[in-house]
């Protein structure tokens, strides 16, 4: 199935395999692709339990993934400051792409959308990618030291 328009959102830190999958998904279904990337502030109201890195190396990293893709002609990235963006004004957007851990965002996207009178979108869930001790890959578990950023196995924190 193809949209004319998707989006896809998150602090995209540490981009690991996980989120390439996420995105690609994005790209796979989407002519176009919004991606929502959340801006520092924001990201410090996450209350994450680790640190991160600034908007612009993130955005860099993402830019550079999307580069090697040959992604670059079909995006635009915006700063996200809340948990919605352009998902809850944006009426030409079909389709938001989502993880199974952040479906229930898509849902609630979906609840305000349809109170302004915008059609809900339809929410295309990705599975978590796992890494090789069959837990998920997340940005955590990478800066801890547990696995790498292709789910390789590091150490003894998982």
């Amino acid at each position: 199935m193809r949209y004319r328009l998707v989006a896809v959102g998150g602090t995209f830190d540490t981009l690991h395999r996980g989120h390439r999958a996420l995105l690609d998904k994005a790209f796979e279904i989407g002519e176009r692709v919004i991606i929502g990337l959340t801006s520092d502030p924001f990201a410090k109201r996450l209350h994450k339990p680790h640190k991160i890195d600034p908007y612009e190396i993130r955005r860099a990293a993402l830019e550079g993934f999307l580069r090697s893709r040959g992604y670059s002609h079909r995006v635009m990235i915006v700063e996200l400051n809340d948990p919605y963006g352009p998902a809850i004004e944006n009426g030409d957007i079909e389709a938001l792409v989502v993880s199974k851990r952040t479906g229930g965002r898509g849902e609630e996207i979906n609840r305000i959308r349809i109170a302004k009178g915008l059609r809900p979108l339809d929410l295309i869930k990705v599975d978590l990618v796992r890494a090789e001790d069959s837990k998920p890959i997340s940005t955590t578990r990478i800066r801890r030291g547990a696995i790498d950023r292709e789910g390789r196995v590091r150490g003894a924190l998982g």
